[in-house]
């Protein structure tokens, strides 16, 4: 029986996805798996009975990763489940960055006890036309879940979209439209396109990448749209973009002190997921990935670990070693194994960084000797036993 623990409302169709062998329980010191969307566990201290996070979303700047890691506890995120989500909302951001829409539906509101306001707005809509999208350059700077829907939707739009993402995935690649063109630089995209939309991972190398100089290479009145990670851009040189008139409008999906209210800032309250379909989908996923590596150690999407996975977990006992990327584990691991005269079936072993996990199929039992010999080799942060 393994327990788990919601630190947030998880939609019900991902809990379905848990079976009678799962239990909810009201203190997250108790469960051996945790759900969480937005809460901060930063300052959380974690029992030694918690093995995995699965954070219901993307992002996982709520979640101690380094510490997880440390205390052999892998957490998973769920990368593409609210992609079409965001796109849409992309699309909406576009829409509402060409026409002003909002502008004109102020107006209306504002007008709305004008006895004669069919005819005044045939007068006034003038000073909220605007154009279309069709023709229009496009930019998408990052071709992962996200960014490939974007892409691939803009041309339905009519729109000539340029790609850019040096490390593109074999699986994104594949699911590009024939269409979009292949910028060879982030610099000739920024100089080509009239719109330009962000859709990559805040990382060190990506943090402040639309920065003054990156602006000062886009068109005049080019329409730059945010709905990554708000620290991608340098707010206060768009905020100088925007005074200017350089940047027509900035779209976000980030509301912050530094560019909410500024004129040409369209600010979105971070709704990109926000859709019921998109909470179910990131539930169902969190849900599976926790009960694959419950039940039979497997790990996908863990942003901690790496992937590995050696498929269902048949009559074998499997031990599951999660430890420090160093030389020599998996002889260290092999030489107990073997001085107890134990089989082995089958291993795999991956590594990300500083981590990595060893998976071992044994045709015996394990022996609880042999598995304290397992936790007390140097660099081994947790040992766990499926039988």
């Amino acid at each position: 029986m393994y327990k788990y623990h919601c630190l947030n409302p998880i939609s019900q169709v991902g809990l379905d996805q848990l079976t009678e062998e799962y239990t909810p329980v009201n203190e997250a010191k108790e469960a051996d798996a945790i759900l969480v969307r937005s809460a901060v566990m930063h300052e959380m201290e974690f029992s030694k009975d918690l093995k995995a996070v699965a954070r219901a979303g993307a992002g996982v700047n709520n979640i101690p990763l380094e510490r997880c890691a440390e205390e052999g506890i892998v957490v998973f995120n769920t990368p593409g489940a609210n992609a079409n989500g965001v796109k849409e909302l992309v699309l909406a951001g576009m829409l509402l960055a060409s026409r002003d829409i909002i502008g004109g539906i102020g107006w209306v509101q504002e007008n709305e006890e004008d006895g004669n306001i069919a005819k005044d707005a045939e007068k006034a809509k003038k000073a909220f036309a605007g154009c279309e999208l069709e023709g229009k350059k496009l930019g998408v700077i990052g071709l992962g879940a996200i960014g490939v829907l974007v892409a691939n939707a803009a041309t339905h739009l009519g729109m000539d979209v340029y790609g850019y993402d040096p490390y593109v995935s074999v699986d994104s690649a594949w699911r590009l439209s024939r269409s979009i063109h292949h910028a060879k630089t982030v610099d000739e995209l920024y100089s080509d396109c009239d719109y330009i939309t962000i859709h990559v991972p805040a990382l060190d190398s990506t943090k402040g990448m639309i920065d003054k100089h990156a602006i000062s290479l886009m068109k005049d009145g080019v329409v730059i749209l945010n709905f990554a990670r708000n620290i991608l851009v340098d707010e206060e040189a768009m905020v100088d973009a925007l005074v200017s008139g350089h940047v027509k409008h900035y779209v976000t999906d980030f509301p912050t002190p530094t560019v909410t209210g500024v004129k040409g800032a369209i600010v979105i309250p971070h709704l990109g997921a926000s859709t019921e379909e998109a909470e179910d989908n990131c539930a169902v996923m969190a849900a599976k990935q926790l009960k694959d590596y419950l039940e039979n150690g497997n790990i996908k999407n863990s942003v901690n670990y790496p992937d590995c996975d050696m498929g269902i977990r048949g009559e074998n006992t499997r031990l599951l070693l999660l430890h420090h990327n160093v030389p020599n584990m998996i002889g260290q691991f092999t030489t107990i194994l073997a001085k107890d005269n134990m089989n082995i079936a089958d291993l795999t072993n991956k590594s990300k960084g500083k981590y990595a996990y060893t998976m071992i199929d044994i045709d015996s039992p394990v022996p609880a000797g042999v598995v304290e010999e397992l936790k007390a080799v140097g660099e081994v942060l947790r040992v766990r036993i499926l039988a």
